[in-house]
């Protein structure tokens, strides 16, 4: 897990290590740091008031604050269900159906049992993406064609999990974000449809999000939380850009978990996000001598 931190956040380590002298670390030079690594200013502004009033920071008492937004004022309990069903939302491009695939391997490899709903039907193309990944993972998929209704997908996907006894079911959806109208109406109608094939699905809404887009993405996230009370974030292709401080963003304004990171294309890229992991990274990387 910490190379996977430490790739996925390569980048925005490595911004905070060229853009200082040495290893004293004052107010002004750790905003600078900050906001390097796309911190929000609001948020930057807001660790410096919480900091001592020395001028020079130390570590323990940096990592003590930026560490204060990843505690939630409500931690959101896990529903014990079997299957588990998982509804992944997020924009096209964002790299939701690579991500599905990435969790029924996660899944797969800790000896639980999956099945994929191809529930996207509205995008070429997004069906046989999926079919290919379940292919390559030898993981059961429900689809259908294009056009098709999304959530009689979502229900047969759902009742193919009860029926096998599976630990897991994730369902994509569509990633438009164009018409939102017509977007919550279907997204709404999977949530109904689900719950309809099995009381209380689904039992986690995640949204996936580019993390190459920095704090741009968080617009998205909060179209999203609208439209669907979102249980927790995704963050993908860290590993391409410096951007990393945008989950402080996702963190403070919609106070929703970053459950996930994807550093990569394969299968295996992709690991349950440890705040305290990603924390000593910062740590080391604003502290450390060049």
């Amino acid at each position: 897990m910490i190379d996977i931190i430490k790739k996925g956040f390569a980048k925005t380590f490595g911004v905070m290590r060229a853009t200082k002298s040495d290893r004293k670390i004052d107010k002004q030079t750790l905003e600078e740091l900050l906001l390097e690594a796309d911190v929000a200013y609001d948020i930057v502004e807001e660790i410096i008031y919480y900091l001592p009033p020395d001028d020079m920071v130390k570590r323990a008492d940096l990592k003590r604050v930026m560490g204060s937004y990843f505690i939630y004022e409500k931690e959101r309990q896990t529903p014990v269900a079997k299957p588990f069903v998982e509804l992944i939302l997020g924009v096209n491009g964002a790299g939701k159906t690579t991500s599905i695939a990435k969790l029924a391997n996660l899944y797969k490899k800790s000896g639980k049992s999956v099945v994929l709903g191809a529930c996207d039907t509205f995008r070429a193309g997004a069906v046989e993406q999926l079919r290919q990944w379940a292919a390559r993972l030898d993981v059961p998929i429900i689809a259908t064609k294009q056009g098709h209704d999304p959530s009689a997908v979502a229900f047969d996907a759902i009742s193919s999990g009860v029926a096998r006894g599976a630990d897991r079911v994730v369902l994509d959806t569509a990633g438009r974000l164009e018409n939102q109208t017509n977007l919550k109406s279907e997204l709404a109608k999977i949530v109904r449809i689900s719950d309809r094939a099995m009381a209380g699905a689904p039992h986690r809404k995640i949204l996936v999000l580019d993390g190459t887009q920095g704090n741009a993405g968080l617009a998205q996230a909060k179209a999203f939380n609208e439209l669907v009370s979102l249980d927790g974030v995704i963050i993908t292709k860290l590993d391409g850009t410096a951007k990393g401080g945008m989950l402080f963003s996702i963190a403070a304004e919609l106070e929703l978990p970053i459950l996930y990171i994807g550093v990569g294309e394969s299968a295996d890229d992709l690991a349950e996000f440890s705040p305290d992991e990603f924390l000593d990274g910062l740590m080391d990387s604003i502290f450390s001598e060049n």
